[in-house]
């Protein structure tokens, strides 16, 4: 048996960031770093668990939950008494269930228009979709799903370690498609993190998730992506800096191009010369290089850059399209058809205590990364 998942709700969902765009271009004086900070330093913000975005991206959510042991069936050995069960996000004790009700996660959830990319630093993610796919990633994987005309996924945390804790950490990022392949074929691809390309050098080390650093070029995108055409400049990376030390972020090739900065992790940097404190997003010249330091404490960065798609946005929940027409045929579409229906029997799958990471492909298609460490 199958349920299809409800429509969405008229509210934000708590994967949807407040509208980004507005949030990174606003003129108010409290996310201003220095009146003298134009040359690199455009624009700063705070961060929250979603932070604003640029166009071509919609939002990036940070999720981070310090996970207690496991229960043997994968969810958390804790009691789920005060929690908000199906809608738990209040971080108590330091993580949350999101929509899960044994195991965390985001059940079975409908989208369609744009791309979102996963990538997880600790931790697993069970996906499993309309198109019969199906995965384990984590510990340094990237999954990169275009939605386009719409597919149903879930995404489950499962708890495998029943001795010790269970951290968690992800970002997911939005990646809006033109107008022209907002209807293409929903399309799956897994990113080991064993062969995602690392620059290494004098105290920093910069992964590559998109686009190119230096002489090192990131995997190939989905083909209906924004990111496969080279014109779009797309880059993702990121910046690990060690104690005292730094890195210089190329220029961008596109006049364009828009480059956002977040410092996610340690006590704050240096960009262009300007002071960023920590949990900080910051719009940056993207046009020249740029020289990124650290203090006494390491460092983490996400870099997200592109050229702006520049086509008008119309979002509802989990559809991201153009107009509001087309978000009224979205919902209809999926009434009607349920994007292809969903082929698993729980609403919320999971893929076993003893599986080791693996992507299977909608044609049967099976693969592991190189290492299962």
């Amino acid at each position: 048996m199958s349920r299809r998942a409800p429509l969405p709700a008229p509210v934000r969902n708590a994967g949807e960031a407040p509208d980004v765009d507005e949030a990174m271009s606003t003129t108010s004086t409290e996310h201003d770093l220095h009146s003298d900070t134009a040359d690199v330093v455009l624009q700063s913000v705070p961060l929250g668990p979603q932070w604003p975005t640029i166009d071509p991206f919609l939002f990036c959510a940070h999720h981070r939950d310090a996970y207690p042991a496991g229960n043997g069936s994968m969810g958390p050995a804790a009691s789920l008494a005060g929690r908000t069960i199906g809608q738990d996000f209040a971080g108590i004790d330091g993580w949350n269930m999101y929509h899960g009700d044994s195991v965390p996660g985001f059940p079975q959830h409908p989208h369609r228009g744009f791309e979102t990319i996963t990538f997880v630093r600790h931790g697993l993610i069970d996906h499993s979709d309309s198109m019969g796919a199906a995965a384990r990633f984590g510990r340094g994987d990237v999954q990169w799903m275009t939605a386009g005309s719409g597919v149903v996924h879930s995404e489950m945390f499962p708890l495998l370690d029943e001795s010790g804790p269970n951290p968690a950490e992800l970002f997911q990022i939005w990646l809006n498609l033109p107008a022209e392949d907002k209807l293409v074929e929903p399309h799956f691809t897994m990113f080991w993190g064993e062969d995602l390309p690392v620059v290494v050098g004098d105290g920093f080390q910069v992964t590559v998730i998109a686009g190119t650093f230096g002489e090192a070029v990131g995997p190939t995108p989905p083909p209906s992506s924004w990111a496969s055409r080279p014109e779009s400049d797309l880059a993702i990376w990121h910046v690990v800096l060690h104690p005292n030390s730094g890195v210089r972020l190329p220029a961008a090739r596109g006049a364009d191009t828009v480059r956002t900065v977040y410092v996610f992790e340690g006590d704050g940097a240096t960009i262009g010369g300007h002071d960023v404190g920590s949990e900080t997003g910051v719009l940056i010249t993207a046009q020249i290089e740029v020289a990124v330091t650290s203090g006494d404490d390491p460092v983490e960065l996400l870099v997200l850059q592109g050229r702006p798609i520049g086509d008008p946005v119309a979002r509802y929940g989990p559809f991201v399209m153009n107009t509001e027409a087309e978000i009224e045929q979205a919902f209809a579409d999926y009434r009607d058809t349920g994007f292809g229906g969903w082929p698993w029997p729980v609403d919320d799958p999971v893929h076993g205590q003893d599986r080791g990471r693996f992507a299977r492909h909608a044609d049967g298609r099976e693969e592991r990364p190189p290492t299962d460490g």
